[in-house]
């Protein structure tokens, strides 16, 4: 059996960063993934501000400016009607999945991460601290990072189940033609039930999709139908989903020495949907917590570190759930769309948290002086 200061089951944003920093403070490190990569990911690739400068932050270089698309114009519709258009935004980059999970791989193996990529888990073992893969080999590990996914097999291996059915989102998208050099961001709210729709153009392809609370979409599809056809590809394409941890985040991401990072554990904004910025930082953080614990030979004090570096995170999210009340609660919905329509504040901030300018604290704030306003609205239907 081979052993490892640490395993990281997962290759995406959160695996390869926590893979990154461990193998570059030296640590022994295995990266697993059932996918040799590149590979196909679902995603909308929205690639925010403030995934920019994380990963810049992480890898020690900006991402490669031939795998994102930036854009400077976004609209914002809701529930059928046009809210706004702006122009000359921060910046807002598009990204496919596949090119991005394979540079932050390529990061991670060149950091000196050992590369078990294209082999699945059979078997995680937490009393021998031992994962067995498909094809018969064993690995043992001092600390074991999982960053696989909503559906995570470290997740099921603590705590018997990956996810709460009633808590976790689901999203849907297909990819449409190239659209037009000059096609804005589109982000179209109430498209799903608390949730939205996105159109976001790429180079070679438009990536549609709606998402929203599973328990609150029975018919997810036929949302997603409609939401199709305001573009006039209604039924042209394949229609691929996903489980996404909408905001149900993890209180306790893990447990001793077994740390859960980006979706695995939770980390993806209530609002937006988008988990690519989460991933990277958490999963970074779950690297350096691994490089400290087992540097003072403690390894299962590393969900402790954890947990500490997770605290902006966890109170970032704190934030935006409690936003997500006025913006997709039936109470406040419609007051909602006319203060966002009618409020340059509110969507001037929208717009730096998306650009990564601000975080969900700031953006608390200029909400809640909105609030009475808000309440005054919703009971005089003015």
């Amino acid at each position: 059996m081979e052993h490892y200061d640490v395993i990281v089951i997962g290759g995406g944003p959160a695996g390869g960063s926590a893979a990154h920093v461990a193998a570059q403070a030296g640590l022994r490190v295995a990266l697993v993934d059932r996918h040799a990569f590149p590979r196909e990911k679902l995603c909308g690739g929205g690639f925010t501000g403030r995934s920019y400068r994380y990963y810049e932050e992480i890898f020690g270089a900006p991402i490669p400016a031939d795998i994102i698309l930036t854009k400077t114009s976004v609209e914002f519709h809701a529930h059928g009607q046009e809210l706004a258009r702006i122009d000359d935004i921060p910046p807002i980059h598009m990204t496919m999945r596949r090119d991005m999970d394979n540079s932050i791989v390529a990061h991670a193996l060149a950091s000196g991460a050992e590369d078990y990529c294209g082999a699945g888990v059979d078997e995680i073992d937490l009393e021998t601290r031992r994962v067995v893969l498909k094809d018969g080999r064993e690995l043992g590990y001092a600390v074991l990072i999982g960053a696989d996914g909503a559906n995570s097999g470290v997740a099921r291996a603590l705590y018997g189940q990956a996810f709460d059915h009633d808590r976790i989102g689901f999203g849907l998208e297909i990819e449409a033609p190239t659209p037009a050099a000059d096609a804005p961001v589109r982000i179209d709210f109430g498209a799903a039930e608390w949730g939205y729709g996105w159109n976001f153009p790429k180079a070679g392809s438009a990536t549609i999709g709606i998402g929203g609370v599973h328990s609150k979409n029975p018919e997810m599809k036929a949302a997603m139908e409609r939401y199709c056809e305001i573009f006039e590809v209604a039924g042209q394409h394949k229609v691929k989903g996903a489980f996404l941890p909408f905001g149900d985040v993890r209180r306790w991401p893990g447990r001793r020495e077994v740390l859960l990072a980006g979706d695995a554990a939770g980390l993806v904004d209530p609002i937006t949907g988008e988990g690519i910025a989460y991933a990277m930082q958490s999963g970074a953080m779950a690297g350096a917590a691994a490089v400290e614990a087992v540097r003072a030979n403690h390894p299962a004090r590393a969900l402790t570190l954890y947990k500490m570096k997770l605290r902006p995170i966890h109170r970032a999210m704190f934030h935006a759930r409690w936003i997500r009340q006025i913006i997709f609660g039936r109470a406040f919905r419609n007051t909602f769309v006319r203060a966002f329509r009618g409020s340059g504040t509110v969507r001037y901030q929208y717009l730096r948290l998306m650009a990564g300018e601000i975080e969900y604290p700031a953006l608390a704030w200029a909400t809640f002086k909105k609030v009475p306003g808000f309440v005054v609205r919703s009971v005089t239907g003015r």
